[in-house]
């Protein structure tokens, strides 16, 4: 409890055998970052912080508590048995509306799996573990502590020590939405490295359920292209998703869907632009550092030095 309020505590600590503190120093980081980067963010489907305390080499991040457990534990109890669609979708809307909001402000969650989604008690969902977050401007390099490789894109595998932008999370959703669809983890009868090398020598990707919906495997297939720019924005898959849900709503299928999914790059550049471009009192724009950091890149890019 605190302030009356029940919570979860997050407990960071170095092992017992960190005799030069290495690790110690690492974790400092992942809490300063952490702590900096949840209490930036507001938003239903987005874990709130509540507190933080730090006294080396102990860290402990303090955030609402969530009584409805993980989409882990939720997924776990199906016993391996698919979501009906009148689930799937809510609950594929309620995470990709808060990553959409967390790439709006410039943020790559990097670890995003079913552990670390988490239901309230109205069975909303919230994205929460934000230990190795960052912001994509200026992200650092993952040596030590990678996400779990089986929801993990191929360029983040391949290149740990290179760039890799926002795409990554949306790679790591389209396993989710397999997950969901399945019923089973992706490449169970593999270990996480067997499953790394497939997806990064193979191209291998998991066999989509033949009875599931057009569009639905469409957006599927498209969030895990091996070519990031190939992968839709969130701000795309939320509309998809909230034409999958009026199509449910209206007959009990996805016949009324039209695809949405584009990827033209310069509709996708005024997106993030205007949702990285803020407005203040006297209708003056006031830019925040990720649009300049965004905008410079994408110059760049579309005039071909990059």
């Amino acid at each position: 409890m605190y302030m009356d309020k029940p919570v979860a505590v997050k407990i960071i600590r170095p092992p017992d055998d960190d005799e030069n503190g290495a690790m110690a120093a690492r974790l400092e980081k992942q809490f300063n970052r952490e702590v900096t980067l949840l209490s930036q963010l507001h938003h239903q489907n987005i874990i709130k912080l509540v507190a933080a305390c730090k006294k080396p080499p102990v860290f402990c991040v303090v955030t609402e508590y969530l009584s409805g457990g993980s989409l882990r534990a939720f997924l776990h109890k199906l016993e391996k048995k698919s979501l009906p669609l009148h689930k799937l979708i809510p609950i594929s809307l309620d995470i990709a509306r808060g990553m959409e909001y967390i790439h709006s402000h410039g943020i790559m969650h990097r670890d995003l799996k079913p552990e670390n989604i988490l239901f309230d008690q109205d069975f909303h969902l919230k994205i929460a573990d934000f230990g190795i977050a960052c912001r994509e401007a200026n992200c650092d390099i993952l040596s030590e502590d990678p996400g779990t490789y089986r929801w993990m894109a191929p360029e983040m595998i391949k290149h740990k020590h290179k760039h890799y932008g926002r795409k990554v999370d949306v790679y790591s959703f389209g396993l989710l939405l397999w997950e969901m669809l399945s019923g089973t983890i992706p490449y169970e009868d593999m270990t996480p490295i067997q499953a790394a090398y497939a997806v990064v020598n193979k191209n291998m990707r998991p066999v989509v359920p033949a009875d599931c919906p057009s569009p639905l495997r469409t957006l599927v297939e498209q969030c895990w292209s091996l070519n990031p720019e190939k992968r839709p924005e969130f701000w795309q898959i939320v509309k998809m998703l909230e034409q999958f849900e009026s199509s449910l709503a209206s007959d009990g299928t996805l016949n009324h869907v039209q695809n949405l999914l584009c990827h033209d790059h310069k509709k996708s550049l005024l997106h993030r632009i205007q949702k990285l471009a803020s407005i203040s009192d006297d209708s003056t724009p006031c830019l925040n550092p990720e649009f300049y950091s965004f905008c410079l890149h994408n110059l760049l890019v579309l005039l071909g030095i990059l």
